[in-house]
């Protein structure tokens, strides 16, 4: 009957709060706090993460929502979780808010000076400061999860508040804050389950902060990230090691920290899982120490080490059996003879990346070919001595491969490509970026053998044309497509793709000279999904096939199109006025005209100010 109320009048408080808690979809839950007073009221009971784009004020907004959502914990600032939130969760960062071209800041955003300092001023009065941390702490008592990344105005007045009043803290992210020891001590007296620390730029803090934290928090302690901390030193790590057993989680870049303070974690952290390190004053003692003790190690990573040799990974190959993802990552004294002892010992590894190591040759990763058959996940990046012999190794060993990434691997081409797809036939994911022997032949074979293939990027490999994508278009179903600057492609590799990747979502086509407008009418008629489309350099699309394109495509959320000469401002028009849910359109400037810059200034990007 019109008019009669069958769900409030039958459904008690409890129930609705528990349906409501159900609910996954954000815009679901605002969806049901506005139809009635109780129901808002309700859902604010059951929220417990609240996301907010701070703007205005950041202290007066935080005061403000700890009155009106007093069993909520709030998101404020630039970044905000991705996925499942378990536990209370609170971001507070800088806000921002859109500036326009009268705005003090555009000065310096311009390389120019601000004189008046008003700029400085404008910028820390959108920053939280202890105030805003003091509210936070008498409204959301029950906080578990909390960050503070790149708040300027917070000190360690503002953290001893929050440690005082939220004793149930589990995850605190301190990035780029100057907050003192003081602040860090009492976070270690008082925050007793305290689990995850984010130290990252943090350039106030000394070893006197931490060593109390990890006196304060040794039974609880399983993340510490520690990065350019000037005072930070091996005295912090050995108190880290000799207090904080069940540290599982390790992360430092610091010239500060030498062999000393990771003898002591390695030696006194048995149940280290992961460990990431740039440390150039870190040598082969302490990870060979770490190979002997740390025999849980299932991730690790090593950047810019010109110290650690082939022992460093022998005795990592020797005692970490349970090593799963492997990076190394500009380490100019490794080679082959390392890599080979990592793939006879851990032959559970899932995950590897080879970035700028250029004395890892072809021996070594066919090695890892040979006896890591669960790998998933390869990259290759600026590995010169790496050729075909060993893809097709890691193609007749790795069945379970699901992405590949190559860039800059100037010996790998048609043969090795070939090779992971006939072996490889769960790709889902294949990245390749100037590796210029790589041409239609590899490709084609990916076409025809791996149909489970989704992400597809082939960036200025100039020896892939037209070919090569109609293999694609025929064989897998794409939802991601980067071919810019494969100067070969043109309408026909294009269309194949519209016609055989419906589910498509983003497209890069930018630099591809022969690409016209019959592409883009065929898109617009393939591809009803996509969402982000990049055209800048492609001289032969007019305002014609973006007519196309956009009249079906109504779900574009980007767009960009410099340097299209074809592309004038009624087709700049065209895109806005179809698409209502764009977001970005990046254009030059003097192709939007006055009414289009009325009606979507807020969305439009300019390359240059003016040309």
């Amino acid at each position: 009957m019109r008019g009669h109320d069958r769900i409030n009048s039958a459904l008690p408080d409890e129930l609705i709060v528990e349906i409501l808690g159900r609910l996954e979809s954000k815009p679901s839950r605002d969806a049901c706090s506005l139809v009635c007073r109780r129901w808002l009221a309700l859902e604010r009971l059951s929220r417990r993460t609240l996301r907010i784009g701070a703007s205005g004020l950041p202290d007066a907004l935080v005061s403000h929502l700890a009155r009106r959502f007093a069993n909520e914990i709030v998101a404020v600032g630039q970044r905000a979780y991705g996925g499942s939130h378990l536990g209370r969760v609170a971001y507070i960062g800088p806000g921002r808010r859109r500036m326009d071209e009268s705005t003090l800041l555009q000065p310096r955003l311009y390389g120019g000076s601000d004189k008046s300092g008003l700029g400085d001023r404008v910028t820390e009065s959108y920053c939280l400061s202890d105030v805003g941390l003091a509210a936070v702490g008498d409204g959301f008592t029950k906080i578990e999860k909390l960050s503070l990344i790149w708040c300027s105005n917070a000190t360690s007045v503002g953290l001893i508040s929050i440690a005082e009043k939220c004793r149930s803290l589990k995850s605190l992210d301190l990035q780029g804050c100057y907050v003192g020891d003081d602040g860090l001590a009492a976070v270690g007296d008082c925050c007793k389950q305290l689990e995850d620390l984010n130290l990252r730029f943090c350039e106030g803090l000394t070893d006197t902060g931490l060593v109390k934290l990890a006196l304060g928090c040794e039974k609880t302690l399983k993340s510490l990230g520690i990065a350019a901390c000037a005072r930070i030193t091996d005295v912090s790590l050995e108190a880290v090691g000799s207090h904080c057993r069940s540290l599982g989680t390790l992360s430092l870049d610091s010239e500060f920290i030498h062999d000393k303070g990771m003898l002591s974690v390695a030696k006194g952290c048995p149940l280290l899982k992961v460990l990431k390190l740039q440390c150039a004053n870190v040598t082969d003692v302490a990870l060979q120490c770490v190979g002997i003790f740390c025999l849980s190690l299932e991730i690790l990573a090593l950047y810019s080490f010109q110290r650690f040799t082939d022992e460093s990974l022998g005795a990592i190959g020797k005692g970490c059996k349970k090593l799963k993802n492997l990076t190394l990552s500009d380490c100019y004294s490794l080679s082959d003879k390392g890599l080979e002892a990592v793939a006879l010992g851990c032959s559970e590894l899932t995950h590897l990346e080879v970035n700028g190591c250029h004395n890892i040759g072809t021996y070594g990763l066919e090695s890892i070919g040979k006896s890591c058959t669960r790998l998933s996940e390869l990259a290759l990046l600026y590995s010169q001595k790496i050729g075909d012999i060993a893809l097709s190794e890691v193609g007749r060993g790795c069945k379970y491969l699901q992405a590949l990434h190559l860039v800059d691997c100037l010996n790998i081409g048609d043969d090795a490509i070939r090779f992971i797809a006939r072996g490889c036939r769960s790709l889902r994911k294949l990245h390749i970026r100037r590796c210029y022997e790589v041409g239609n032949k590899g490709i084609v074979a990916v076409g025809e053998n791996c149909n489970l293939l989704t992400d597809l990027s082939l960036r200025f490999c100039d020896k892939v044309g037209d070919e090569a994508l109609i293999a694609i278009g025929h064989g897998c179903s794409l939802r991601h497509l980067n071919v810019s600057g494969c100067h070969l492609i043109g309408d026909a590799g294009i269309i194949a793709i519209a016609r055989g990747c419906s589910q498509l979502s983003y497209l890069d086509v930018s630099v591809l000279q022969n690409l016209g407008d019959m592409a883009m009418a065929e898109l617009g008629d393939g591809c009803p999904l996509l969402k982000d489309i990049v055209l800048s350099h492609c001289r032969q699309i007019t305002d014609v096939g973006l007519a196309h394109l956009v009249k079906k495509c109504t779900l574009l959320e980007s767009c960009h199109m410099v340097y299209c000469p074809g592309i004038t401002a009624s087709g700049v028009a065209t895109v806005i006025s179809s698409c209502v849910s764009m977001k970005k359109v990046l254009v030059e400037k003097w192709k939007v005209s006055p009414r289009t810059k009325r009606r979507a200034g807020s969305i439009i990007s300019y390359l240059c100010v003016d040309l």
